[in-house]
This record gives structure tokens, sequence and C-alpha cells, in this order.
């Protein structure tokens, strides 16, 4: 049976991933899907303009406690509805998933953040990825073939890791996923190394958000013509 979190680790159990709710509990946290950004596969903290623009994104949300919204593509429309069924295939051929909206450890001094595709048990959890035909070939092939043992698909390392170490249970289901072809659950378990790494990435991540707040708190305080403004919404615009 599992006890009750630990009081760094906060479990949003009943929010709606997607929800202006989930949205306002994730606003300017960095988190495991957005490890990627910040972290190279080999370790080593980013320094390009993907990097610099998700610090200022993160930064503008937590002066403004806003979150824009995101272009929803076919590609986006598609994984939502094959998660689902990932879910349904994994509860039936393996063991009940529980759905969680949003998870957040401060355990490190600051918070990391993680929207697992669900809970399997009191140690487990799921990541499902929604793949186009050829890279779900391409991962059968190259991922769970007899030449290369269990791994996963390199570019989504930081991520799995990440939503290990935020959650902190046991082991990881990465669940591949394309309709029509063979789905592919690969066993993931906690990498100290690349954990390590995520932590020191993220905290170095976590003190340029703060000097770029300190820079604009500096801005708002200077000589700058700044005028105040209110936010359009998009539902303003087509009401």
């Amino acid at each position: 049976m599992e006890g009750p979190p630990a009081p760094h680790l906060t479990i949003y159990r009943d929010l709606v991933q997607g929800s202006d709710e989930w949205l306002a509990a994730r606003c300017g946290m960095l988190t495991a899907s957005e490890m990627r950004l910040i972290l190279t596969p080999t370790l080593k903290p980013a320094s390009n303009d993907k990097e610099r623009a998700h610090l200022y994104e993160l930064a503008a949300q937590r002066i403004s406690g806003y979150v824009e919204p995101h272009y929803v593509s076919d590609d986006m429309l598609r994984g939502q509805a094959e998660e689902i069924e990932a879910r349904r295939y994994y509860a039936h051929h393996f063991a009940p998933v529980e759905e969680v909206g949003f998870v957040v450890n401060c355990r490190w001094g600051f918070a990391l953040g993680c929207s697992p595709d669900g809970f399997v048990g009191d140690d487990g959890m799921i990541e499902i990825k929604s793949r186009r035909a050829r890279l779900q070939v391409q991962t059968i092939i190259e991922n769970v073939g007899q030449d290369r043992g269990e791994t996963i698909p390199p570019e989504f390392v930081a991520q799995v890791q990440t939503a290990l170490l935020v959650t902190e249970r046991a082991w990881l289901d990465f669940v591949s996923f394309s309709g029509g072809l063979p789905m592919a659950v690969i066993r993931v378990w906690p990498d100290p190394a690349v954990q390590e790494a995520i932590v020191e990435t993220a905290r170095a991540f976590e003190e340029r958000i703060a000097a770029r707040i300190a820079a604009y708190r500096e801005a708002m305080d200077g000589p700058a013509r700044l005028v105040p403004t209110e936010r359009i919404l998009f539902q303003d615009l087509i009401a």
C-alpha cells in the first residue's frame, strides 16, 4: 500500500492535463518534457537558441503568471487519441494504470515538475509516445531488437529520467505506440549519472532564470518608457 508522499513531493491526482488548472500548476516551472531543451544527449548544459528561448519563456511565465497558448498540431491531436488507446492496451496486457495530473518535487531547493501518463501500482509509472509508423518500426528494430537489448530512443532519455527523478518511482515503462503496428513496452530504471546531470543543469538554469527576472525588475525601476497594458485573450477576440 502506497503511503503519503514525502513533504517535498506534491501529487495533483485530480488535475486534468491540458486544463487551465493544470497550466496554472506548471506555470513557470521546469518540467520533464522540456529537460531536453537545456540538457544535451551527452549530458552537457545546452547553449543554443532553443535553450535561451525556454529561459525567457519560463522567466516570462513567472513574471506574468500566465502561460501563453501553444499551437496544437495534427501530430499532437493524434497523440492525444493514441495515448488513450495505449493506456488501454497497457492496462489489458500488463497492469491497471492510475491517471495523474501533475507531480512537483522540491527536494533540491527548487521545483521540478512532471505530467505522468499514469502510475502503475506503488512503484511504477508509464510514459506513452505516439509515433509515426516509420519511427515505430525503427524503435522495434533498434531499441527492442535482439541485437540491441532494451533501450529507449536517446531523444527521450532526459524526459524519462527526469520523470523518475521527480516522481521518485522505482521504474518506468516506456510505451511506444503507433496504431496498426505492435506496441513496444521498454522498462527503464533510474540512472544516477543522468539524474545527477539533470539536477546540476536544472540548478544552473534556475540561477539564470532568477538573474533574468532580477534584470527585468531593474529595468522596470529605470527610466525606460514602459506603459502598462492589459492582456487580450483569444476567446475575447472571437466572442
